[in-house]
């Protein structure tokens, strides 16, 4: 009898230990879900470009981000108890999303688009926090301080600025609208952040409102218009033409450069085929705002032109500097642009004339994409164009630049060696809006004297 009752006795402990270990290989599941979609929300955010200092480990901080008020060093965010946020709760880490305001009280500069992230679902911020803390390495590395001119130093400050112009609100999908543009919608506004670069600031260096996704300063780079504007912004692209350009960089009217190069190839281009189609539905209903001064759409100036054969065997000039922009074109461009400005035969390389890039106003990009060239930033580190920093004087650059917007762009922009020399040293460049350290400056100085009579007042009035 015992070989019997041994075996149902085996059999249900079997099954015991099965029943008791599912709900645990549930969890696991569970947990793993939940840190794959913190991993996608980090990409979505573009988390790692902003935190990973070049040659640094991923997250541990230290790369200066420029901001009109200075340098602004981005922190460590992996999961080291000792110089990341291996310490933070979730409600603090919703608190630092959300809020601006980091585990120890102080807030942070909206150089961290707090602005944006608060947009965010508490499930994604939750599944965000899942990934820092489970799947992320900790670095035991603290960046350096971020040290700006006074006033700008006083972190106090921006609980008052936070109060005036930060909204801490999740997004609310808007009924009318059906998924699609809301996840669009959720994703632009949110976690993308589109408007920390594209929107300009105000004397006080929030966003304005009324001119979201316009246009702004980022740096010495000009961040375009992105709003349904058909001459100004993108109202003239298809959506799959932003489809490619997000995942890709480039499509027939323009290519990314500078930081909408690095933040395709950290974020966009890692997106899902739904959630790009979604940024661009959401995009093209983005209120319009144009420019008076383009006439015509961006991408629409220039035509293939030849300037070449009359040049080729005649002797250049014994001063380099006196190169004629046919000349430097033919030198340095025409090999993989061709002699017409027309692209490579595989069109891999664009055409210069009806192209974003030769077409706006704003010269900055052209000039510093001629100085760097345009590099991937993926695994592959690609070079896409070599840039001319060590064999072009200012002089060439700017006569180089010239050429291209008379011949192939927009011939009211233009390029000048003071810009040239001040882009190649790192400074602003041109700008074609105001001076915002100055007006943050008025802004900081105009609400100072308010709070001052404010308080004079009430003093005046107690003392009554």
């Amino acid at each position: 009898m015992r070989p019997r009752t041994r075996i149902p006795t085996l059999a249900v402990t079997l099954l015991a230990m099965l029943y008791a270990a599912t709900p645990a290989c549930a969890a696991d599941d569970s947990s793993t879900q939940l840190i794959h979609k913190g991993e996608y929300l980090a990409t979505a955010g573009d988390c790692l470009a902003c935190h990973t200092a070049p040659g640094g480990k991923p997250f541990a901080g230290g790369l200066p981000l420029p901001t009109p008020l200075g340098n602004i060093i981005s922190t460590n965010i992996t999961p080291s108890k000792s110089a990341g946020i291996g310490n933070y709760t979730l409600e603090q880490f919703t608190r630092a999303l959300r809020q601006g305001i980091r585990a120890d009280g102080q807030p942070v500069y909206p150089a961290m688009p707090y602005t944006a992230y608060a947009r965010m679902t508490d499930e994604d911020i939750a599944a965000l926090y899942a990934y820092f803390m489970q799947a992320v390495q900790p670095v035991d590395a603290r960046p350096e301080e971020t040290r700006l001119p006074f006033p700008f130093n006083l972190r106090a400050g921006m609980m008052g600025w936070n109060a005036f112009f930060h909204d801490p609100k999740p997004y609310a999908p808007n009924p009318e609208k059906g998924d699609l543009w809301n996840r669009g919608a959720y994703l632009v506004q949110g976690l993308a952040h589109c408007s920390t670069c594209h929107t300009p600031r105000n004397v006080f260096m929030a966003e304005r409102p009324s001119l979201e996704l316009a246009g702004a300063e980022v740096g010495p780079w000009h961040a375009p218009n992105i709003t349904a504007d058909p001459n100004s912004g993108i109202g003239g692209w298809s959506d799959q033409e932003l489809i490619d350009y997000m995942r890709t960089g480039h499509a027939d009217k323009g290519q990314a450069s500078g930081p909408m190069s690095e933040a395709i190839d950290y974020s966009l281009r890692r997106l899902t085929e739904p959630d790009l189609r979604a940024i661009a539905v959401y995009l093209k209903t983005v209120p319009a705002v144009h420019d008076p001064a383009d006439t015509k759409p961006v991408y629409a100036w220039g035509n293939a032109t030849d300037q070449l054969d009359t040049l080729r065997g005649e002797p250049w000039p014994q001063d380099r500097s006196l190169m004629t922009g046919p000349q430097l074109y033919d030198a340095h461009c025409a090999t993989c642009h061709q002699a017409q400005a027309q692209g490579s035969f595989d069109g891999g390389l664009p055409p210069l004339f009806r192209n974003t890039a030769t077409g706006r106003l704003q010269t900055n990009n052209l000039v510093l994409t001629m100085l760097d060239g345009i590099q991937r930033h993926d695994r592959d580190g690609a070079v896409v164009m070599p840039g001319f920093r060590q064999v072009m004087t200012d002089v060439q650059i700017t006569t180089l630049g010239n050429y291209l917007m008379q011949t192939y762009g927009n011939p009211a922009g233009k390029v000048t060696v003071d810009q040239v020399a001040a882009l190649r040293s790192g400074a602003p460049g041109l700008s074609r809006g105001p001076d915002l350290v100055l007006l943050a400056r008025i802004g900081l100085a105009v609400a100072a004297i308010v709070l001052l009579l404010i308080i004079a007042g009430i003093v005046r009035l107690f003392r009554r």
